[in-house]
């Protein structure tokens, strides 16, 4: 009963293990795409990963894609279509693997090598934005803007009436 135990809490790094080195889950998480209880979906979601695997006797991988992808949008309102989500898969199905085959050692090692990589966290950077340019810009910008004379939006039109956009759609207007 002990030696199951001691698996059974193996396994249960493991799944963290995979989604913490996983860089959508960990943007996601770190970025509160969650909301305000992020962290607490985040934890939850590592518990639901598990007991799917418990639950659920041979899965195949695309089994497992589609129900983390479904978490993701649901939990983190995050689609995932980086590609990384038949890797993730892979992992788990591998993680749960060694356990079921008693692998223990083998197991120890792929959550070693998992943890030596959740120290590198994935990293999101925003564009520039026209606030982050230089204030003297700014300046000039308004005053060019205040100094041209004011033009009514309703004295130009940008566009002919009917004219068939390039995607083959047809832009109507109402009329003046």
């Amino acid at each position: 009963m002990a030696a199951y135990t001691a698996s059974r809490e193996l396994l249960t790094e493991g799944s963290p293990a995979v989604l913490n080195t996983w860089p959508v889950y960990q943007i996601a998480v770190d970025n509160g795409f969650g909301g305000v209880y992020g962290q607490q979906k985040a934890d939850w979601m590592v518990y639901v990963v598990q007991q799917y695997f418990h639950d659920n006797a041979d899965l195949q991988q695309f089994e497992v894609e589609d129900f983390i992808a479904q978490l993701m949008d649901q939990e983190f309102d995050t689609v995932v279509d980086d590609g990384s989500l038949p890797q993730v898969s892979v992992s788990l199905l591998q993680v749960f693997s060694q356990w079921q085959q008693g692998a223990l050692q083998q197991l120890k090692l792929t959550i070693s090598s998992l943890t030596q990589k959740a120290g590198q966290r994935a990293k999101v950077t925003a564009p520039p934005t026209a606030a982050d340019d230089d204030s003297d810009d700014e300046t000039q910008v308004m005053e060019s803007e205040s100094s041209s004379p004011s033009v009514s939006r309703m004295d130009a039109d940008p566009c002919p009436r009917s004219q068939d956009e390039k995607d083959g759609w047809t832009v109507v207007r109402k009329k003046k």
